[in-house]
């Protein structure tokens, strides 16, 4: 396997650059959210914290906060399996001014071949998009941004259709914009219950034909669309808030997923997955998972 961390800490940046692949750094390509993954951007949680309470889950845990040293070991271990699966796995620098930053999937994404810079609506998150430009202006990765609020976590790919979630966090008109800049994509709104943060918080994509749905958080005639082309695994309340839609597919049939979320992990494997458990109790605390903190860059 080909050596497969970017660091890209100001002390060591010509080190690792060295002795890491430079070979087709501008290549990007997600088509869907299930192809084997190549490349990702992952951020260490560092200076993790909650600091203004932004969604539900972050409510529960505003007291106990976040154990950083617990946060670092689950992440290394997400980044440890990634790389061991022949993910190339590369790291936005950790900034104290944005105690979210982990979350990477939120301020960009990746659709065919456009890399999009999200435009964030939450006070304590916006910033990140500049470091994240920036961060790709280094590493000569080519990409627009986004207007009129869009975020990531809102943002679900499948061949040619872009699932975009509306909510506070995403506006319709960034949606237009979308459809503007991906002509060839058939954009299909999906409103919902925006107390759950983020569209890949109460759906997700496995496959071509199966699903992770927490139907409550959406309409009845939205479920009821989604089931015509996918095969909806339910999530329960209680995997919901413990973030059991928003799992990492890697290819193969290949699924990150919290030990915790036993339900949802023994329906995926019946429907034939493997599920690579993997446990992430300390960072779901503000409110997101393994998919909320990787940022593809190219899957094939």
């Amino acid at each position: 396997m080909k050596e497969g961390i970017v660091e890209m800490e100001k002390k060591d940046v010509e080190d690792e650059r060295m002795g890491s692949p430079v070979d087709d750094q501008s290549k990007t390509k997600c088509n869907t959210e299930y192809d084997s993954l190549k490349r990702v951007i992952l951020c260490q949680p560092k200076f993790m914290a909650i600091e203004d309470i932004i969604n539900d889950t972050q409510k529960e845990y505003a007291d106990e906060n976040i154990d950083v040293e617990l946060a670092m070991k689950q992440h290394n271990e997400f980044e440890k399996l990634l790389l061991a699966h022949g993910v190339e796995v590369i790291k936005l620098p950790s900034s104290e001014k944005f105690p979210e930053q982990v979350f990477t999937r939120d301020i960009g994404f990746t659709v065919g071949e456009e890399v999009f810079v999200a435009e964030m609506a939450s006070d304590i998150r916006k910033g990140e998009e500049e470091a994240l430009e920036e961060f790709l202006e280094d590493e000569d990765i080519p990409y627009q941004t986004t207007t009129d609020r869009v975020e990531g976590g809102d943002v679900i790919v499948d061949r040619d259709k872009l699932y975009v979630g509306i909510s506070s966090r995403t506006s319709d008109a960034a949606v237009r914009n979308l459809q503007r800049d991906l002509p060839k994509h058939t954009i299909i709104r999906v409103p919902f219950n925006e107390k759950y943060l983020h569209l890949d918080c109460v759906f997700n994509i496995l496959s071509p034909d199966i699903g992770l749905i927490f139907p409550e958080a959406l309409s009845a005639d939205m479920v009821e669309t989604l089931s015509h082309t996918y095969k909806l695994i339910e999530v329960s309340p209680e995997e919901q808030f413990t973030m059991g839609t928003n799992v990492l597919s890697i290819g193969g049939g290949k699924v990150f997923s919290l030990p915790q979320n036993e339900q949802v992990n023994t329906a995926m494997r019946a429907h034939g997955f493997e599920v690579i458990e993997v446990d992430f109790s300390e960072i779901i605390k503000s409110g997101g998972s393994f998919r909320c903190c990787s940022m593809p860059l190219e899957r094939d």
